[in-house]
């Protein structure tokens, strides 16, 4: 898997339900490396630690792959990568590859596969159309959250190699586990 963008984001500011809300989704790809940190990307702007960064959340991983089914389905947006959020865009991801507790070297660091992303709000702001929450849990491809067992640098071009296999779910597994109808 190959890394064809790294994503960083500033601080935007955004209305849902009449209140101003601060979200770093409106990530850009830099022509820098970036740095993965223990517990967020270095520069990048994570404005809700309850629900994003932190240890299990360090770092957001989406596949380059998708994107052009996304584009069928919202082809009016301007498209470039990070539009998802994601830290890293990846050629070759696929999250049923991916298990949790799996370590890979990505770059100059070492990461553990923690958890599949969880649409919120804020990407149907992005979207301008609360439906791609729906669309995404559907599609069943969230990308992967990563926790940072080592920090480094991470560039375009580098590649994410397994290094340490698990025997856990995959994210696959456990994003339909999560959204599965009781």
């Amino acid at each position: 898997m190959e890394v064809l963008s790294v994503n960083i984001s500033k601080p935007t500011i955004i209305v849902w339900n009449k209140k101003e809300i601060a979200t770093g989704i409106y990530k850009k790809p830099v022509d820098h490396p970036i740095f993965l940190e223990t517990d967020n990307v270095r520069d990048d702007t994570v404005s809700d630690r309850t629900v994003h960064g932190g240890i299990q959340k360090a770092c957001y991983l989406y596949s380059a792959d998708y994107y052009d089914y996304w584009k069928g389905l919202y082809p009016d947006l301007d498209w470039s990568y990070g539009m998802f959020g994601e830290n890293i865009t990846l050629s070759g991801m696929d999250e049923g590859n991916l298990r949790i507790d799996a370590k890979y070297q990505l770059g100059e660091a070492v990461v553990a596969i923690s958890q599949p992303r969880q649409p919120c709000y804020k990407l149907g702001i992005k979207f301008g159309n609360p439906k791609v929450l729906k669309d995404f849990i559907l599609f069943g491809h969230p990308g992967t959250y990563v926790r940072i067992v080592k920090p480094g640098a991470v560039k375009k071009g580098d590649r994410l190699e397994l290094i340490e296999p698990s025997n856990k779910n995959s994210i696959r597994e456990t994003f339909a586990f999560i959204y599965q109808k009781r």
